[in-house]
This record gives structure tokens, sequence and C-alpha cells, in this order.
């Protein structure tokens, strides 16, 4: 017996060298392919201004994260015809007595700044916090995946090099900005601080919300703050108008009628879930009736969904919500922004 498995342990050792012998040449050419990839990276930024003392610095530190591959693979496909869930069970989640509560203390914290930056943004104070909120937990919850290792490693797979390629020499371009390299972390997919911008957002649109110079968004909340303001400022905000509102909608209307015409270029099933446009007005004489807020001008042209079905609450959208959908094209996301920030002001 004892010879038997002397005979067997020799047998598992040869066959454990010679499956490493196989696997280790697989595991060092994809190594190396990404250092050679990181050369062409380096040619393409340099091209972009990106100064070779960055370069020199962030490079000989990469090396190839398999594991940000391998959640970018699993991220679910859509079916254009799967079935939409109801928005109920989605509210619960998002729209929660916790998340309610510590957006209400943020709001409160932050009020001296967010007056501010709503006078010279136009954005409401409660919508930046409630995308904070949304995003990171009110900072809480940023990611601690190294973003240049990320992202070179997401160019180097391939099936978004393009994307993921311009993001890494964005932030080289961050680091030629002063941004120092131990602050670069985020997400797997490269979204970072409290706003869960990506690099090149961060380039365009970070700000700084307490006077020190710097756009700190991991660090400061004003800056946090700010710099959402700023994004949806830029993306088109309205001042004065709200994002939507919930209404009662009745069973008689004919919605068959109500269907639109446009095609958006851009998340198309998302924007499907909308009606034509009509004014406050028109929607008022059809029967419409606001359950909680008072009507918008009369001249405010909104859209109708109705996530949960006929016979539930239903919500008229104004432009400010294809706002919030710039931030993340998601009915779901946008609604509960909406209905966060109207619970954290009230």
């Amino acid at each position: 017996m004892s010879k038997l498995i002397r005979t067997t342990k020799r047998l598992a050792a040869a066959l454990a060298s010679a499956c490493a012998f196989v696997a280790a040449p697989a595991l060092a050419q994809d190594e190396a392919g990404f250092q050679a990839y990181l050369q062409t990276l380096r040619g393409q930024a340099l091209a972009k201004g990106v100064s070779a003392r960055t370069l020199d610095q962030v490079l000989p530190t990469l090396t190839l994260n398999t594991r940000v591959i391998e959640l970018d693979r699993q991220q679910p496909e859509t079916s254009p015809n799967a079935p939409v869930p109801n928005f109920a069970p989605y509210k619960l989640r998002h729209v929660d007595a916790s998340r309610i509560t510590r957006g209400r203390a943020a709001y409160q914290a932050q009020r001296g700044r967010l007056e501010r930056i709503e006078r010279e943004m136009g954005v409401p104070e409660s919508v930046m916090v409630a995308i904070w909120g949304h995003e990171t937990n009110y900072g809480n919850v940023m990611g601690n995946f190294d973003l240049p290792r990320a992202l070179a490693s997401l160019a180097y797979e391939g099936r978004r090099r393009d994307l993921f390629a311009g993001e890494f020499i964005a932030t080289l371009q961050m680091v030629d900005r002063g941004v120092p390299l131990y602050q670069m972390k985020g997400s797997w997919a490269g979204a970072f601080g409290g706003s869960q911008f990506l690099p090149s957002v961060y380039l365009r649109l970070a700000r700084d919300g307490d006077g020190d110079g710097k756009a700190d968004i991991w660090n400061s909340a004003a800056d946090t703050l700010a710099s959402i303001g700023n994004y949806l400022s830029n993306a088109g905000w309205r001042a004065g108008q709200p994002w939507g509102l919930a209404v009662t909608v009745p069973a008689s209307l004919d919605r068959g009628a109500m269907t639109s015409r446009l095609v958006s270029p851009r998340c198309p099933r998302v924007f499907a879930r909308h009606s034509a446009w009509k004014t406050m007005a028109e929607w008022r004489a059809l029967g419409v009736t606001p359950e909680t807020k008072t009507w918008p001008d009369d001249r405010v042209l909104a859209t109708l969904i109705e996530p949960d079905g006929i016979g539930r609450t239903g919500y008229l959208l104004t432009g400010n919500y294809r706002v919030i959908l710039d931030y993340n094209c998601s009915n779901f996301y946008a609604l509960s922004v909406g209905l966060l920030a109207d619970a954290v002001e009230h």
C-alpha cells in the first residue's frame, strides 16, 4: 500500500509539474502582451500631451488585472425584448428610510455651500444630494481598484478599447494636473469619487466647492456636490423647473393616443417608455392629478410614464428628468433620484 501511495504521489507531482510548465507560458504571454500594449498606450498618451515624466512614473507600476476583465465580461446583456420589471421593488430598496435619513443629514450639513452652488448653477440642492446618495451612499462606497491599472487592463482586453484607452489617458492627464497617484482609486470600470465620474468627465466638469483650489471628489463633500451640480448644469438643467411629479392617471385615458413617435438615438428602450410631450395644462385637462406636489407652470412640457402599470402611480417628467438620465440612463435610477430629492428636502 505504501509503495502505491509513493507511486501515486510521484505521478501527481509529475502531472502538476507538467501542468505548471504548460500554464506558465500562457500566463506569461498575457502579461507580456499587456506590457507590449502599454507601449502603444504610451505613444497615444504622448500624442495627447501627457508628459514623459508621468508616463515614466505610472507605466512601470502596472501589471495586468484579470479580475476587472472578468467583472466586465460578467455584465448582463439586456435583450431589447426582455420584460421590464416593476419600479416599486427598486424604489423600496433605493428610496428607503435609511437613505432618506442620511440624505437629510447631509443636506443640512452642507446647506451653506449648497445654497451657493444652486445660485451659481441653478440645480436644486436636494437633487445634488440625491445623486450623491445613489452613486456612493453619500461617499461611503467609492471602490478601491487602482484606476490606471484597471483601465489599462480593460483597454488591453479589447472589446471596448477606444473607450478604456481614452479613459486611461485621461487618468494620466489627471496626474499631470497634480492628482496624486495614491488617490487614484475607484470602481473596477473606472468611475471614482463621491460623484462616480469617469476620468474624462472629471477633467471637464469636476469643480472646487470648498475654496481650497482642488477638485477633490474623493474626500470633499463640497467638491463632490459642486461637481455633480456642474455636470447637471452642463447637461442642460433648467432652473426653477421640477424634475417631475407623481400623479394619478385615470384608467379611461387613451394611452394609445399618447404614444411618442420619436425614437431616441441614445438609450432607446429607456425613452420608449415615455409618452408624447404635452403641457401641464393639457395633462390636467385629461384628468391627470398630482398626488402630492402642486402643478408646475401650465406651460411646462412633460411626458408620462407608468412604471408599475395602469392603476398605479404614474409620473409626469419634465426636461430636467432627462438631464438626470444623462447622468445614468435608467428610468428607475432617475425616478429614484427625483423621489429621494423630494424626500430629502421635506
